[in-house]
């Protein structure tokens, strides 16, 4: 394919600008977007005022790039004690949005995904990360708190 020199001018500059306009696309998204599943919440913080709130139902949340979010899965999940012994059985948990005040006093605000990501628990069927560990722990308490549903309790293995 023999292309003229303006054709060439021509090409060189369009990809010129389709490549800056994807650069200032990923940033603006990286910037100013945030998505949420359905059933996710999302728990906002201003980390320049310091304000806290949650971001309820699913899509996409724009906000200034000092606000984070942290995102947390309200859909029930089976948490249990990994042991070799039958002293414990699992339990169907849930995440109440309604507590996630208490839940962020206990925990305190971070990327709750990132928990024990580089923990690895070789010889158990699941690995212990995220938000279902951190409610595992909770489950298993003899408090009650206002941020976890126990849904069920001695679920068969």
């Amino acid at each position: 394919m023999n292309l003229s020199c303006w054709q060439k001018k021509r090409l060189s500059l369009w990809l010129k600008s389709t490549i800056i306009g994807i650069v200032v696309a990923f940033l603006f998204y990286m910037g100013f977007v945030n998505y949420n599943e359905p059933t996710q919440i999302g728990i906002a913080r201003n980390h320049i005022s310091g304000e806290m709130w949650i971001q309820e139902g699913g899509g996409l949340y724009f906000t200034p790039p000092w606000v984070w979010v942290a995102r947390v899965d309200t859909r029930p999940m089976r948490v249990s004690v990994a042991s070799a012994g039958h002293g414990y059985s699992a339990k169907l948990v849930q995440f109440d949005k309604k507590g996630w005040r208490e839940f962020v006093e206990l925990e305190g605000w971070r990327y709750y995904w990132l928990a024990n990501r580089l923990s690895y628990n070789f010889g158990y069927d699941e690995e212990h990360r995220g938000v279902k560990d951190i409610l595992r722990g909770y489950a298993y308490s003899p408090k009650k708190y206002s941020f976890l549903v126990i849904m069920e309790e001695n679920i068969e293995r």
